[in-house]
C-alpha cells in the first residue's frame, strides 16, 4: 500500500471539507484495525499507528485480560490488505469523514441560538424548507414560516435561528421568520445604535405576514429612538419590510407611565383619556367617534396587538359611548328584542285582518246569492208576454191623440201585423216589451202601439192558440 498517495488525497480532502488533518488520519486508522480483522489469523484486538511523515503504518496485535488491559502486544503487520481491506478501509474513511463534519458542524453552530443567518432555499414544500448556509443545512418548518410566504428555490432569505439539536444523523439547525426576535435581529442589522446600546428594543408584538408593533427606549437624551429605528426617509425600516415582504411595522416609544404607554400602543390613533385598573391589569381607553375603528383596527388587529404590547387587557370607548349617548350592551339587546317582538305582533294582525276579510268576502257573497236567486216562473213567457200587451194595448187606447188607436182606420189590423213580413224578431220584440214602462206608453203613443203589436206577434208564435183568442178578442 502506498501510503503516501493515501496521506495527500487526505491532505487534500481535508482541505476541501475543513476537517482537521489528525481527526482523518484517527478516522484511516480505525478504518485500517477494521480491514486488518477481516483478514485471515488477525488476532481478536489490533491497534494502527500512522506516521504521518513518513508514511509508515504499523499494526499491533494484542491480547486483553477480563478487565480490558493489554496483557500482550506484538507487531502483526499484513504484507498486503488487499482489495478488500482497502475497500473496507475507504468505506469507513468517508463515514468518519462525514461524522467529523457534522460534529464540527454542531460545535460551530451549538450556542448560537438568536442568530441572523443568510441561506439560500433549497428546497420548499407545504411541511418545511430546507436552507444552505454554506458550511450547513437548516430547516425551516412550517410553524415558523411567514404565513402565504413564497419561498422559491434558490431564493436568498435571512433566518433567525432557533435551535441546534445534536442528533444521532448528525446536528440539526432549526431556523425561524415568524418568531419575534427575528424583527430585532433585522433591525439590529440595519439600526447601528442598537448595537451600541444607545437605542434599546424593549418588547415586541407580532402577528407574522401582517403586522408588528415595538417599542423602543432610548438610552442616550439626544437620540430620538424611533426616528433612529426608522431612518432617513424611512431608509432603515424599508429595509425591514422588504425582507419581512411587506409585512407593517408599528415603532413606538416606550413610557414608563402606564397611561402614556397605552397610548403609545394605541398609535396611529389618537387617545383622548385612559383609565386603569391595575388590579385586573384592564385600561379603559376614551377616543373620539371618529377615531374609534382607527383605534381598534381591522379585525381588532390594532387594538390587540397594543394589548400584547402592553400587557393590559384593553377596553376602547367612543366618547359618545362613555358619556351614556349612546345605549350600552343590554339597552341594545333589549332594544333588538323589542323591535322583534314589534315586527311579530303586526305580522299575526295582518293575519287575522285577512282572515275576517275572508270571512266578510264569504258572507257578502251567500247574501248577493240570495238576492239574485231568480224566482221560479209562474205562467211561463208566454203569460208575462201577453199581459204586457194587454196593458200596453190599454194604455194606447186610453190616449185620445192616438192615431194608432182601434178606431182609427189607418190602424192596421192585429192579424194582418203578425203576417207581416216586416215585423220584427220575436225574441228581440219579447226583450223590449219586457222593458216598456207606463210612463214611456203615454210620452210616445206611437212607440206603445208599434211595441204592442210586436208583442202580439211574439205570443202569437210563442202560443198559437193563445194568438188566436187574442184575435178573437180584439
Amino acid at each position: 500500500m502506498d501510503i503516501n498517495e493515501v496521506l495527500e488525497a487526505l491532505e487534500m480532502v481535508a482541505r476541501e471539507k475543513g476537517v482537521p488533518t489528525d481527526t482523518i488520519l484517527d478516522a484511516l486508522a480505525n478504518a485500517l484495525v477494521s480491514a486488518y480483522k477481516r483478514t485471515p489469523g488477525a488476532a481478536e484486538e489490533a491497534r494502527v499507528t500512522i506516521d504521518a511523515d513518513s508514511g509508515e503504518i504499523l499494526v499491533y496485535g494484542q491480547e486483553l485480560d477480563e478487565d480490558g488491559n493489554v496483557t500482550r502486544e506484538w507487531e502483526d503487520t499484513p504484507d498486503d490488505f488487499g482489495r478488500i481491506a482497502a475497500t473496507t478501509a475507504k468505506q469507513v474513511i468517508v463515514q468518519r469523514l462525514r461524522d467529523a463534519k457534522r460534529e464540527q458542524v454542531f460545535d460551530i453552530y451549538e450556542g448560537r441560538e438568536g442568530d441572523l443567518v443568510t441561506g439560500i432555499v433549497q428546497q420548499s414544500d407545504h411541511r418545511y424548507a430546507m436552507l444552505d448556509l454554506g458550511d450547513a443545512e437548516a430547516i425551516m418548518p412550517a410553524s415558523e414560516r411567514i404565513p402565504y410566504e413564497r419561498l422559491e428555490r434558490g431564493n436568498r432569505v435571512k433566518a433567525y435561528i432557533l435551535e441546534v439539536r445534536g442528533e444521532g444523523k448528525g446536528p440539526q439547525i432549526v431556523v425561524s421568520r415568524s418568531h419575534p426576535e427575528f424583527i430585532r435581529s433585522l433591525f439590529e442589522l440595519e439600526v447601528p445604535e442598537l448595537v451600541d446600546g444607545e437605542v434599546e428594543i424593549k418588547v415586541i408584538a407580532r402577528e407574522p405576514g401582517h403586522r408588528t408593533k415595538i417599542a423602543v427606549l432610548s438610552n442616550d437624551p439626544n437620540v430620538d429612538p424611533v426616528g433612529a429605528c426608522v431612518g432617513a426617509r424611512g431608509s432603515r425600516v424599508r429595509q425591514v419590510v422588504n425582507e419581512l415582504r411587506g409585512e407593517k411595522v408599528d415603532i413606538v416609544e416606550w413610557r414608563d407611565d402606564t397611561g402614556s404607554f397605552i397610548s403609545e400602543a394605541l398609535s396611529p390613533a389618537r387617545v383622548k383619556e385612559v383609565r386603569l385598573d391595575d388590579e385586573e391589569m384592564v385600561a379603559t381607553v376614551i377616543v373620539p367617534d371618529h377615531q374609534l375603528s382607527l383605534a381598534i383596527g381591522k379585525e381588532g388587529q390594532n387594538a390587540r396587538l397594543a394589548a400584547r404590547l402592553t400587557g393590559y387587557k384593553i377596553d376602547i370607548k367612543s366618547e359618545s359611548e362613555d358619556l351614556g349617548l349612546l345605549p350600552t350592551d343590554e339597552e341594545e339587546a333589549a332594544l333588538e328584542a323589542a323591535e322583534g317582538e314589534e315586527e311579530v305582533a303586526p305580522a299575526a294582525s295582518e293575519g287575522e285582518a285577512a282572515d275576517e276579510a275572508v270571512a266578510g268576502d264569504g258572507e257578502v257573497a251567500e247574501a248577493s246569492a240570495e238576492v239574485t236567486a231568480p224566482e221560479p216562473a209562474s205562467g211561463g213567457e208566454g203569460a208575462d208576454s201577453e199581459a204586457v200587451a194587454k196593458e200596453v194595448e190599454d194604455d194606447s187606447a186610453d190616449s185620445p191623440d192616438s192615431p194608432d188607436s182601434p178606431d182609427s182606420p189607418d190602424s192596421p189590423d192585429s192579424g194582418d201585423s203578425a203576417d207581416s213580413p216586416d215585423a220584427p224578431d220575436s225574441d228581440d220584440s219579447a226583450d223590449d216589451a219586457d222593458g216598456v214602462q207606463p210612463d214611456q206608453a203615454d210620452a210616445s203613443p206611437d212607440a206603445g202601439a208599434e211595441e204592442g203589436a210586436a208583442a202580439d206577434t211574439d205570443d202569437k208564435e210563442a202560443d198559437p192558440e193563445a194568438s188566436e183568442d187574442e184575435t178573437t178578442t180584439a
